[in-house]
């Protein structure tokens, strides 16, 4: 048994040394440096080295010695000598993980490494050395290299306790397969061993075999077997469970915003793993049973990915998938990041593997040189293989919800992570008429066009009426045989596309064709002040931004780009110029509008509205967009691209917008409906400003409007409340929301009050209900994620990840109500 000890740490520490070799290879200076460092940085605390801070610093990595190398450059980069003293180790160890080491790893990729330590470290000592990994990510990424460091307790799985979801951290949606994926990729850059590779996967020392992985691991101690100060342990994989695949898919989901052929790998590893379920027996385990046998070549040597991508081969064969099958090979070949069909001097392990499996797979020249060119893909080749991602994405995503409807399995992800994974996937997924889809694959950084040309088209048996935009001059013989790039029933929106996709650059030729009109005036300002006025790239919505509900940060508010009823206006110098009822004809010269917006999920949204009534439903739909305690937009601009009275229209919409968005925002007073009426095209409306919502009315006389007014009855308000008894407290109003579905929890001296906002803001009340408020979120939550009346698939690649917000309301020392969010 002491043979076979001994023979495993040999095992590991091969591998160890062949994986570091690889991760070196053809990376850069600065990677190399960084990489090659991290364990020294971690060793030593001083103030010539990255990361210090003068706080007691946890230092010390256990079992590590700097080689002469590592002390040379340190001395030569910092100036600084390395001690000839040891400390007693607080750190355990440091291992990297994903893609370092594997051929997955990239000059793209990033790094990850996990600080492994003992749960004897004061929860002050934790956070300076959460501290510290913050300060050495920095100087990282001064270097050019995304470092993402994790400090991990040993702990943290045999216990079950994790962190919130933030950032890197995935928080509660993966717990065990978080585990795997760490013993699948894990490589040993400084410390101890890992222990699970060396507990025998049948529980048998010397012909005693053990109940439990734990009794197992007391045995080999107790026989003098290992040296437990020599081992880190992490337990053992055998609580691996379907509750967590929906939780991990969700995850991989979300990284699939920024890496999504990584993404689709690592959902459909989830998917394979189903598969066989209840078996358990993941990619970690061959792994294990390879380092036992003293096998450690197979796969590649053990390559992560290599053998995921064996995984996946053999189970999309199994169920002939053969069309995913080729996507997983596109997608493996895109991460490796080999350029095949470009020649290359210099030896390259990943190279040689890759140029094997290619043949294998029959692969032609023609498909290594396009795949080869994706970072010089135009729009439509990106939209092509980000369609074919989705919707594989999507698939994996259901067949893993249908695997947990059968097997009636509840989802162990928490309900506040789960409320931030679905905000970001809602943000970045759903497929909604009014929003602006960006197409982030970070393939190709060459989506600009030399010309594109806007062309209206009537409805007829061919087309749908509406605009189209092509990448050709607005000359017969260029635009004939070809497709056209993206439409849109409305002209903001199909600009606005090209323009937050990177189509759009400053040496760009625009040209518009609106029947016999041709001027290109108009467009060439509006991409302008796009230009000026929106940024395409923004700080990622935070966690707390996406857990409330979301509020417009940048607006604007577009006017009479589509319809310009100023267009051959006589111009009167009467009293009245109110731009909503100008002349004697009382015309209103607002034809057209449109709400270009992005929100505070990063979500950028356009809402159209045409005709003599465009004022009052853009200020209905914005306004009802607003919850009463949200902040006023960062930034409201208004543009005008009238003929005539341009200013004027301007500064009267203007005035009008702000009015109507103050009085929308600040408090009624005594709770009472607020009216504001307007004169348009000849006609009286009115405004009516309620607890929850926006709506307009037109009365035919007095009586009616004071009626309205006096029972607060207005026809179409959106709360309607029966009687007194099932009156809604106030306090509910600063949050209100239309899109969202809200509950409310009011505890009582029988249990508690519910009350239920839907996305139209209808009010349902439950009075007294029993049980835990808690199990009842967790029920809701999995009603919304699983239920077949909510979790819908419209197409392969639709999903409805808006999922309900939680609020609790309490009282304060005044006895007065306050509401806050549940976490």
């Amino acid at each position: 048994m002491q043979y076979y000890i001994n023979n495993i740490k040999k095992q590991l520490k091969d591998l160890a040394l062949l994986k570091h070799e690889r991760a070196l290879n053809a990376m850069s200076e600065e990677f190399q440096h960084v990489f090659s460092f991290l364990p020294a940085l971690f060793h030593f605390h001083d103030p010539k080295l990255p990361g210090y801070l003068n706080e007691d610093m946890p230092k010390g990595i256990a079992c590590y010695e700097i080689s002469e190398t590592i002390s040379t450059q340190l001395k030569n980069d910092f100036n600084f000598i390395a001690p000839l003293t040891t400390v007693k180790p607080d750190i355990s160890a440091l291992y990297s993980m994903g893609s370092t080491c594997s051929i997955g790893q990239s000059v793209a990729s990033d790094l990850d490494i996990w600080i492994c330590i003992e749960n004897n470290l004061s929860a002050d000592r934790k956070s300076s050395l959460q501290k510290k990994c913050r300060l050495i990510e920095q100087w990282a990424k001064e270097l050019g290299i995304k470092l993402t460091l994790f400090v991990v307790d040993v702990d943290r799985f045999i216990n079950k306790h994790h962190e919130c979801l933030i950032g890197e951290n995935c928080g509660s949606a993966q717990h065990i397969l978080l585990l795997e994926e760490f013993y699948r990729s894990a490589n040993l850059l400084a410390g101890k061993l890992l222990l699970w590779f060396a507990v025998p996967s049948d529980l048998i020392i010397n012909n005693t075999k053990y109940p439990t992985y734990e009794k197992c691991v007391q045995a080999l101690i107790e026989q003098n077997i290992i040296i437990r100060d020599e081992w880190i342990d992490f337990g053992p994989l055998t609580g691996l469970s379907a509750e967590e695949y929906f939780g991990a898919s969700l995850w991989q989901l979300y990284k699939s915003i920024d890496s999504p052929f990584k993404a689709v790998l690592k959902t459909l590893l989830l998917e394979a793993y189903s598969w066989i379920y209840p078996e358990n027996k993941p990619i970690a385990y061959e792994m294990r049973s390879y380092i036992q046998k003293a096998e450690i070549y197979q796969g590649c040597y053990l390559d992560s990915y290599y053998m995921l991508l064996q995984r996946l081969t053999d189970y999309l064969v199994e169920i002939k998938d053969f069309s995913r099958l080729e996507l997983i090979r596109t997608c493996f070949y895109l991460k490796v990041n080999e350029k095949l069909s470009v020649p290359s001097h210099l030896p390259s392990w990943r190279r040689k593997v890759l140029d094997d499996l290619v043949k294998q797979w029959g692969w032609s020249k023609e498909i290594i040189a396009k795949l080869d060119a994706s970072n010089t893909w135009k729009i439509e080749q990106v939209r092509e293989i980000h369609e074919i991602l989705l919707q594989t994405m999507m698939t994996g995503y259901r067949n893993l919800l249908n695997f947990g409807r059968r097997n009636n399995l509840d989802s162990l992800i928490s309900p506040q992570d789960l409320a931030i994974l679905t905000r970001k996937l809602y943000a970045s997924f759903e497929v909604l008429p009014g929003k602006i889809t960006t197409l982030k694959l970070n393939i190709s950084n060459n989506l600009q066009e030399d010309t594109l040309t806007f062309i209206y088209v009537k409805e007829d048996r061919i087309n749908r009426a509406g605009w189209y935009v092509y990448k050709q001059k607005p000359i017969l013989n260029d635009i004939i045989g070809h497709q056209y790039i993206e439409y849109s029933k409305h002209l903001v929106k199909l600009v606005s596309w090209c323009y937050f996709n990177n189509m759009i650059c400053d040496s760009t030729e625009f040209y518009y064709h609106n029947g016999e009109d041709r001027d290109k005036t108009k467009i060439t300002q509006f991409i302008k002040d796009l230009k000026a006025y929106f940024p395409i790239n923004v700080p990622t919505a935070t966690e707390e931004q996406l857990y409330g509900p979301c509020e417009i940060r940048h607006l604007a508010i577009i006017l009479n780009l589509e319809n310009d009823p100023t267009l051959n206006l006589n111009l009167e110098d009467e009293f009245n110029s109110n731009i909503l009822n100008y002349g004697e004809n009382e015309l209103s010269l607002v034809g057209s509008i449109d709400l270009l917006y992005r929100n505070s999920w990063n979500e950028i949204r356009v809402l159209h509205f045409n005709g003599k009534l465009c004022v009052l439903e853009a200020i209905k739909a914005l306004l009802n967009r607003m919850h009463k305690d949200a902040d006023l937009p960062n930034s409201l601009e208004i543009f005008c691209y009238s003929q005539c009275l341009n200013n004027q229209i301007r500064q009267q919409i203007k005035k009008l917008m702000d009015d109507c968005v103050e009085l929308r925002l600040s408090s009624t007073i005594n709770n009472l409906t607020q009216v504001k009426p307007l004169r348009i095209d000849g006609e009286s409306w009115y405004l009516f400003f309620e607890r929850l919502g926006v709506s307009f009315h037109q009365f035919e006389n007095a009586i009616d409007f004071y009626g309205a007014v006096s029972n607060n009855k207005a026809q179409g308000r959106p709360l309607n409340i029966l009687d007194e008894t099932n009156e809604l407290p106030k306090e509910i109003d600063s949050v209100a929301y239309q899109g969202v579905i809200q509950f409310f929890f009011e505890d009582t001296n029988t249990g508690f009050d519910l009350y239920i906002l839907n996305e139209n803001n209808q009010i349902e009340i439950y009075r007294n209900c029993n049980g835990s408020r808690e199990n009842m979120v967790k029920a809701i939550n999995d009603f919304y994620v699983l239920s077949d009346d909510r979790f819908t698939f419209t197409t392969s690649s639709s999903v409805n990840f808006n999922l309900p917000q939680f609020y609790q309301i309490t009282y304060n020392n005044a006895g007065e109500r306050e509401i806050y969010l549940l976490n």
